[in-house]
């Protein structure tokens, strides 16, 4: 069984016992042991199945890591933050997804207007199952509790990801940009409803629906 664990805060330690573990392409730093890599892209099942995005074309590449000692990955200095999954989903957006156990099921699902917003298609990649998902973010990612008295609204450019019963919406709004006069018209925000959790990364990506 792969054991997942956090070496500081920008790296990813997987301690591997003639197992495997999926994670993105190019995302290894070092290892330790004997590993094989086995680059896999395309659609289909596990990891693979996140890879495309039906309406751009894009796909991401991802690799199998099996053997035996402890691999390291990291990505552009990115913070990385351990997700465990007891049976629920796991949405997340392809570029935010780092590494997962064998465990966890992937795929993709329709995410509508939400997802052109942030120029990132109309699809987001879900993980689910029993197991360990790391997923990066820019700075330390929050999580932040939504409930039925307590919804909640973020930009599209600072959403990472979401687990638990929770309905979305795209809204617009005028932001602050707009307001202070850096903006260039109505902004767009993404409201959740529901039970779950959110994880936000303390910094916006740029983003379609963030300015129109």
């Amino acid at each position: 069984m792969a054991v997942f664990r956090l070496h500081g805060s920008r790296v990813l330690a997987v301690d591997l016992a003639g197992d495997s573990v999926k994670a993105k392409n190019g995302a290894m730093v070092a290892y330790d042991g004997e590993m094989t890599f086995k680059k896999m892209t395309g659609g289909g099942e596990g990891l693979r199945g996140l890879v495309t995005r039906r309406v751009t074309g894009e796909a991401m590449a991802v690799m199998e890591v099996k053997g035996h000692g402890t691999c390291y990955f990291a990505d552009r200095a990115t913070e990385i933050n351990l997700v465990r999954l007891t049976g629920e989903k796991l949405y997340v957006e392809a570029s935010n997804l780092l590494a997962t156990e064998p465990s966890l099921r992937t795929g993709t699902t329709f995410t509508g207007l939400r997802g052109a917003s942030q120029g990132n298609g109309l699809f987001t990649t879900t993980v689910e199952g029993t197991g360990q998902a790391a997923i990066m973010s820019d700075g330390p990612a929050i999580v932040l509790r939504v409930s039925g008295a307590y919804p909640l609204t973020v930009d599209p450019g600072a959403y990472v990801a979401h687990t638990g019963q929770l309905r979305r919406q795209l809204q617009s709004a005028v932001g602050w940009r707009t307001l202070m006069g850096e903006g260039s018209g109505e902004s767009f925000q993404i409201r959740f409803e529901g039970e779950g959790l959110v994880y936000v990364q303390p910094s916006e990506r740029d983003t379609i629906g963030g300015q129109l």
